[in-house]
């Protein structure tokens, strides 16, 4: 695999071939990884995977035209042909008013922050099949679990290079791990899986494959015997591993293309209230092994940790360059690229902080309502906010947990949910999006 200098050459080159053939300017970024997984399933080995390569996506911008072209092949032969057939697109492209690429006196300049995202280590096959088979066999000695999908492990290293032809040129290294296990409990019609993750930039910071394991089980075993739940307004309380898709949800609405174009229903919101008071949402890409820690964005400006919400006040879009013209702002550094095409928009680790009010007390004042593990479908409407969504969990009577409910629908709109938003005081940096246990009083719930 390429290492990280040798990336950000190819990238430049990449750029090099572009001018040489018309282009007014460029930019191009690099890929390369290296991945193995192991899966098993009741013990036995049941898959190895191993997969290595590169791929180059190059932005060439002729006048306001622009066009992007994507390969595999790194050779020089094939870099020579990808420029020449971006150029030649590029000519034939409309134009775009907005188009380009950062402003150059925004790029970063200097060394890039230290993030330890690479541990450099070198996983044998061997190592992930145990940490697998512990996973699952964990899960399988829960009593009630009675079949598995498996368990599995992975390790993987990616080079990411990106360069302009304006003055910018930067690349890293990041590895990732992980271990996973999802298992069934009960029998029959009555069967419910569920299963348990973790995932980290270093080996060493992965929980151990039994606590993974013992977790999956012991969540499908709950599941158990779902009790019906009559329809109504009542608190929805969001547990950690699913209330992070209403962050998605969050910058969605703020993201600068959808802002530009009108689209969003928090279009009208910048320095406004969009949650309550006590609701506190950053983004932190400087994270030390942050899942979505990152040296620079996908064009080449600095990133820096930035409050989105503070005391519930909406304080920044997410800008791209090309939003930023659009709306007369400056960019964020919350550009993203992939190989194909132009920027995105999105996040780092993005995380709502902690509230003052524990998860023990958050639940024990609701009389009756749910508590939400499983979202499923994506019933969102980024324009209105209407929100209507299937899931699964338990009920809450009387502040207690107490028995699971399985296909039931909740909605409401996201401006009002927005508002009405509790954070608990229990958050865990565990995912690239993390927040706390949430409430939200007065969501329409129909049982199933």
């Amino acid at each position: 695999m390429l290492t990280p200098e040798q990336a950000q050459a190819r990238a430049a080159q990449a750029i090099d071939r572009a001018r040489a053939r018309g282009a007014d300017a460029a930019d191009a970024i690099l890929i390369a990884d290296t991945a193995l997984s192991v899966s098993v399933r009741l013990g036995a080995l049941e898959d190895v995977g191993r997969s290595e390569g590169g791929e180059l996506g190059l932005r060439v911008f002729v006048g306001k035209r622009s066009a992007s072209v994507a390969t595999s092949d790194l050779s020089d032969a094939a870099l020579d042909e990808v420029a020449e057939r971006a150029v030649a697109m590029a000519r034939l492209a409309p134009e775009d008013a907005w188009a380009g690429l950062a402003p150059a006196e925004r790029l970063m300049k200097g060394t890039a922050p230290l993030l330890d995202l690479d541990d450099g280590g070198d996983v044998a096959p061997e190592a992930l099949k145990a940490q697998a088979l512990a996973a699952e066999d964990a899960a399988r000695a829960v009593a009630g679990v009675t079949n598995s999908e498996g368990g599995s492990a992975s390790a993987s290293r990616a080079v990411v290079a990106l360069a302009t032809s304006h003055g910018f040129a930067g690349s890293y290294a990041v590895t990732s791990h992980g271990v996973s296990a999802s298992v069934l409990a009960g029998t029959g019609s009555g069967m419910q899986r569920d299963y348990a993750h973790h995932s980290a930039r270093h080996r060493a910071s992965l929980e151990a494959p039994e606590a993974i394991g013992r977790l999956a089980g012991e969540r499908a075993v709950a599941r158990l015997d779902p009790a019906r739940i009559a329809s109504g307004a009542m608190p929805v309380v969001f547990d950690p591993r699913v209330g992070s898709s209403l962050l998605g949800h969050l910058t969605g609405a703020i993201a600068g293309p959808g802002v530009a174009r009108g689209t969003s229903f928090l279009r009208d919101a910048l320095g406004t209230a969009v949650f309550g008071p006590g609701v506190t949402i950053r983004d932190d890409p400087h994270r030390p092994r942050g899942l979505r820690s990152r040296p620079f964005d996908g064009e080449g400006l600095p990133v820096s940790p930035l409050a989105i919400v503070e005391g519930g006040v909406l304080q920044s879009w997410l800008l791209d360059s090309a939003s930023a013209r659009q709306l007369g702002l400056e960019p964020t550094g919350h550009a993203t690229r992939g190989i194909g095409g132009g920027p995105g928009v999105g996040t780092s680790n993005l995380y709502m902080e902690a509230g003052r009010i524990t998860r023990e007390a958050l639940i024990g004042e609701i009389e009756h309502g749910v508590l939400v593990t499983e979202l499923i479908g994506h019933g969102v409407n980024g324009v209105t906010g209407d929100y209507s969504r299937g899931a699964a969990g338990f009920l809450i009577e009387k502040g207690e947990i107490t028995r699971p409910v399985a296909e039931i629908t909740i909605a409401g709109n996201l401006r009002q949910m927005f508002a009405g938003l509790v954070p608990a005081s229990d958050l865990e940096f565990r995912y690239g999006v993390n927040v706390p246990t949430i409430r939200i009083d007065g969501m329409t719930v129909a049982g199933g």
